[in-house]
């Protein structure tokens, strides 16, 4: 099984249309705030440091750089040919490996993983958004990816992060410039509940290892000046036994 066409339209018409540089984007926020602050969370929890890491929905790239600078091999992998085409342009070092990956389809995920052995996989905001038939799949994609020895770190919108996102967009003047294209283009932050992340991953064969609370940072600001941050769970996730 692949995506629904409509999830993947919408993705493609987003990043053809976003602005390459970093920032534009609702929450393509610094490292520091971002993949730095779950890597911290992350690597207590790895079986096996030394494997490839997988930054699945590496959109731009903005945290594939940083975490190529902490893995010895690391793959940005999306959906969309045009956020893989930003992530290339804003690496020309070659710090990462791009690729263009349908996490869904079992297909894709069992030839990167027979290329790559067992990763370890780095997935911020994707499953909230996904499309509910394509959820499942998802998870089923990602332990492909983790196979035996490899973790996952997934960080997902917390349920109380649609009633801001909501606010936000049914504000007096509207969205907010960077949140307004995510709308436009139909996807839909925020629309999973807390408890179906989890139970994703168990029904793909993941067992959770830890997991906790942690607001996720964006681009945009509030009305009020203040930056917006986003409530959400991360948590970890590995074969056992």
């Amino acid at each position: 099984m692949s995506v629904t066409s409509r999830y993947r339209d919408a993705w493609e018409g987003f990043w053809s249309e976003a602005p390459q540089e970093q920032g534009a984007v609702f929450w393509d926020a610094a490292p520091a705030v971002t993949a730095g602050v779950h890597l911290a969370l992350f690597e207590t929890h790895l079986a096996a440091p030394g494997l490839p890491l997988v930054d699945l929905g590496c959109g731009n790239g903005t945290q594939t750089r940083f975490l190529a600078d902490r893995f010895p091999r690391v793959v940005g992998a999306d959906l969309s040919a045009a956020a893989i085409d930003h992530a290339r342009r804003a690496d020309p070092a070659g710090q990462a490996v791009y690729r263009l990956l349908d996490a869904s389809d079992q297909v894709d995920t069992a030839t990167l993983h027979q290329e790559l052995g067992d990763t370890n996989v780095y997935m911020r905001g994707v499953l909230h958004q996904a499309a509910p038939d394509d959820r499942r799949p998802l998870a089923e994609g990602i332990a492909a990816l983790v196979g035996e020895r490899g973790r996952a770190f997934l960080v997902e919108l917390a349920e109380a992060a649609r009633p801001v996102l909501m606010g936000l967009a049914q504000s007096d003047d509207g969205p907010p410039a960077k949140l307004a294209p995510v709308f436009r283009h139909g996807i839909a932050p925020g629309e999973v509940t807390d408890a179906e992340v989890p139970e994703y991953l168990a029904a793909a064969g993941l067992t959770i290892l830890a997991s906790g609370d942690l607001p996720l940072a964006t681009t945009e600001y509030a009305p009020d000046g203040s930056l917006v941050e986003l409530p959400s769970k991360w948590l970890v996730a590995g074969r056992t036994g």
